[in-house]
C-alpha cells in the first residue's frame, strides 16, 4: 500500500516526539549530518556474492570528508519511486531523519518498466506524485531533499553515439526540481556524456562486463567510483555540500577501497 501525502507528514511529525522522549540531555549535541540514499541497483550496496558488481553509492563515501557528513544507503536492487514507498522503504528512512540531514533521491531504471505494475509510474504524472512525497517528507523533517537523474546505461549505436535510454524521466525530473525548487544533479546528462568520451570499448571497463557476464546497466568498482565522482561533484556545483565537505574530486581512487561485505 503507498504512503499518501497526509501519511508522509504524520510519519514525519511523529519522529519530533519521539526526540522529545528522550530528555534533554543530547540537546546540546552536535550532530554529524547524514546524507541519505533513496533508490536503486545502480547505487544499491553490493554483497559478497554479486561482487565485482558495485553501486556508486558503495563509493561516494570516498568522496565526502567523513567526519563532517555520514552516508546511510538505503538503495535497493530493483525498486522504482513507487515500489520503494509501497515497500515502506521510504517511511524508514522518514523514522531516521533529522533537521540537517539530506535526502538524495534516484529513480526511473525500474519506474520504466511498464509490464510490472509494482514498479511502473508514468513520467509526467505518477512519477513526478511518488517523487513529491520524498520531497514533502524530508521537507517536513527538516531535511534537504536532493534529486538526481538516473545514471545511463551502456549503450551506444552502430556509429558510436552514446544512446540515452531512460525516455522522458529525465526531463520530468527536471522539471519537478524546478518547479519544487529543489537541488537537480543532472547525472544522466553527465553520465551519458562520460560514456561517449570512454567510447564503445573503453565503457566496458567500467560495467560489470565478466568471463560469464555483459551486463551494460550495473557497474564494477572503477565504474561505481567514477559515477559516485559526478555524484560529487554536483552536490558541490548544486551548494548542497561546500568545499569543506567534499575531497578527493580530482584523485585516483584505488579498486581495493571498495569491499562487499
Amino acid at each position: 500500500m503507498s504512503l499518501s501525502r497526509r501519511q508522509v507528514a504524520v510519519a514525519a511529525a511523529a519522529v519530533p516526539l519521539a526526540l522529545a522522549a528522550t530528555g534533554t540531555a543530547h540537546a546540546g549535541a552536535r550532530r554529524t549530518p547524514t546524507l541519505y540514499i533513496a533508490g536503486d541497483s545502480t547505487a544499491a550496496q553490493k554483497y559478497k556474492d554479486a561482487a565485482p558488481e558495485t553501486g556508486w553509492g558503495m563509493a561516494i563515501p570516498f568522496f565526502l570528508q567523513g567526519p563532517r557528513l555520514a552516508v546511510s544507503n538505503h538503495a535497493v536492487n530493483g525498486r522504482s519511486s513507487k515500489s520503494f514507498v509501497d515497500e515502506g522503504r521510504l517511511k524508514v528512512i522518514l523514522s531516521a531523519l533529522r533537521p540537517g540531514d539530506f535526502l538524495l533521491v534516484q529513480f526511473a531504471h525500474n519506474d520504466e518498466k511498464a509490464e510490472d505494475p509494482t514498479r511502473y509510474t508514468e513520467p509526467w504524472s505518477t512519477y513526478q506524485q511518488y517523487l513529491r512525497m520524498y520531497l514533502d517528507g524530508a521537507r517536513a523533517l527538516g531535511a534537504r531533499p536532493v534529486l538526481a537523474t538516473s545514471v545511463e546505461r551502456r549503450r551506444f549505436d552502430a556509429a558510436g553515439k552514446a544512446l540515452p535510454t531512460h525516455g522522458e524521466y529525465p526531463a520530468a525530473m527536471r522539471a519537478l526540481a524546478a518547479e519544487e525548487r529543489v537541488p537537480l544533479l543532472d547525472v544522466q546528462a553527465l553520465s551519458l556524456a562520460l560514456w561517449q568520451r570512454l567510447g564503445v570499448e573503453e565503457t566496458k571497463k567500467y560495467f560489470n562486463w565478466t568471463a560469464t557476464e555483459q551486463d551494460n546497466t550495473h557497474f564494477n568498482p572503477p565504474g561505481a567510483i567514477e559515477v559516485a565522482r559526478l555524484v560529487a561533484r554536483e552536490l558541490l556545483r548544486t551548494r548542497v555540500l561546500g568545499p569543506r565537505d567534499v575531497r578527493r574530486l580530482d584523485e585516483r581512487i584505488p579498486e581495493s577501497w571498495i569491499t562487499w561485505p
